[in-house]
């Protein structure tokens, strides 16, 4: 008979070579996870648009962008230390790619007393392997960092549930659930949500002091955000409203999360192969917890909470947002992995003495970790022929007398002034406008500025009388022109 991968007691208190052994194990993992940032996601990789808003708001070579309603300042804070220092892009995704293969390695080992440590150290593979996850981890984005966070939080809080004495536990429950709320505060209450119904549902768990813990520590997160609405917003419900404008509304939109970005999603799924671990993932989750049913109320518990916290911070992403970005679920996928873990785990224990069965399991893991990492050099490529277009454009409009201080404006604005350290400012209208048409114009009198266009669309009536300049190709946008006001100096004269 197949042994059960949850079998293993866990021991409050283990020897130091077991602590030495599980430390290898799981830092092999977060070791490989580092490299593989560095190998594939880091080379000459350069800021997306909403990476750029982030980072510009502690850069100390660019104004800062304008910062929406939906964002919150966490990342940004994640990031000081090395973009107030330096520009470099390179470091900025180094620094990053090492701290969330520290984050994993911390995550993996706030669960070794709930869950055997080969387990988590498949779970930690798994998560880790993902595209987005390799992906993100060196980018300066909210939503792997909410993964880390409720991966650590619905650890801390089982383990908390377990021991009514573990103070410690019940303090990383509360650092962990403000790191998801200082990252994305709405996402923290959806993660809330399940684990103050399990501290209510369960009668053992019926303890004043784990509800508190999450609520203390949601609120501790999100108090910048919540100060924030008040000073820019008229409040946090005006703030509420404001985003779920930007965000296309806020209804029923079941969407699908394996392309990159799709806004609106009624676009055809250009390779619908890249998604079909996602068929798998029910399944596999299914029989994780199936697995872990057999095993008692304490194995059933320690995995049906993960679970369900994955169902809470996805639903909203899945069912209520109008667009769709893999990187939304990188939290549901971080709890997944372990009932995910648990059920493969089943399966090669099962699998022992089967060679043929042993070995297209294998083949099925290689090819699945093959196809991920295939995607992330794909999206890493591309990030690169970005990033040279990018600063191919900001070259070439310093040459027509675009220099700091300054102002762009119009397509593509917030990359485009970011590398050319200028402001960018849009009119009003859209989501991010934060000037008056009349305001940009007198702004231009002084200020030299450049208003962009793409697609040959003709330039805001106030622009008209600028002069225009073709620009390098960006990806997407054939045809990019600037129209640069008088302030930004005459036609250069070529030289003889």
């Amino acid at each position: 008979m197949a042994s059960d991968p949850l079998t293993e007691p866990a021991v409050r208190t283990r020897p130091a070579v077991r602590r030495r052994s599980d430390l290898r194990l799981l830092g092999a993992v977060a070791a490989a996870y580092a490299a593989a940032q560095l190998l594939l996601a880091v080379p000459g990789t350069g800021l997306g648009w909403d990476e750029t808003v982030y980072v510009s708001q502690v850069s100390r070579d660019a104004p800062a962008a304008f910062f929406s309603a939906p964002r919150a300042r966490g990342i940004s804070y994640l990031v000081a230390p090395v973009a107030a220092f330096t520009p470099s892009v390179t470091a900025l995704r180094i620094h990053l790619a090492l701290l969330s293969s520290g984050a994993l390695l911390l995550s993996l080992w706030l669960w070794r007393r709930l869950l055997p440590t080969p387990v988590l150290a498949l779970a930690g593979a798994l998560f880790a392997g993902l595209w987005t996850a390799l992906s993100y981890g060196p980018q300066a984005m909210p939503n792997l960092w909410v993964a880390f966070g409720s991966l650590m939080a619905v650890g801390c809080f089982l383990r908390a549930a377990r021991a009514p004495g573990d103070r410690r536990a019940l303090a990383g429950l509360c650092a962990a659930t403000a790191l998801a709320a200082l990252m994305r505060p709405a996402d923290a209450l959806w993660l809330a949500l399940p684990l103050i119904c399990a501290s209510a549902v369960v009668p053992q768990w019926r303890r004043p002091a784990l509800p508190a813990a999450v609520a203390v520590g949601a609120v501790l997160g999100g108090a910048s955000w919540a100060v924030e609405a008040e000073l820019r917003y008229g409040g946090i419900l005006a703030r509420l409203h404001r985003a779920g404008e930007i965000q296309g509304g806020l209804g029923w939109h079941p969407a699908l999360g394996g392309r990159t970005l799709c806004r609106p999603c009624d676009v055809p799924w250009g390779q619908p192969v890249t998604g079909l671990w996602w068929l798998a993932l029910p399944v596999l989750v299914a029989g994780g917890l199936a697995v872990a049913h057999r095993g008692g109320p304490g194995p059933w518990r320690t995995l049906l909470v993960p679970t369900a916290a994955a169902l809470s911070v996805a639903a909203p992403y899945l069912l209520f947002v109008g667009y769709a970005a893999p990187r939304f679920l990188l939290p549901a996928y971080a709890l997944l992995s372990l009932p995910v873990a648990c059920c493969l785990t089943r399966l090669f224990t099962a699998a022992r003495g089967r060679p043929l069965v042993l070995t297209g399991l294998c083949l099925a893991l290689a090819a699945h970790f093959a196809l991920q990492w295939a995607i992330t050099a794909t999206v890493a490529a591309r990030s690169r022929a970005t990033a040279a277009a990018f600063t191919a454009v900001a070259a070439e409009l310093r040459t027509q007398g675009l220099r700091p201080p300054c102002l762009v404006s119009g397509e593509e604005a917030v990359r485009t002034g970011f590398r050319t350290g200028c402001a960018s400012r849009q009119v009003l209208g859209g989501h991010d406008g934060s000037i008056s048409a009349a305001g940009l114009v007198r702004l231009a009198r002084t200020t030299p500025t450049a208003v962009l266009v793409a697609g040959g669309a003709p330039p805001p009536p106030w622009a008209a009388q600028w002069r225009p300049h073709d620009l390098p190709a960006l990806p997407g946008l054939p045809g990019y022109r600037a129209y640069l006001a008088p302030s930004a100096g005459a036609v250069p004269t070529p030289p003889p």
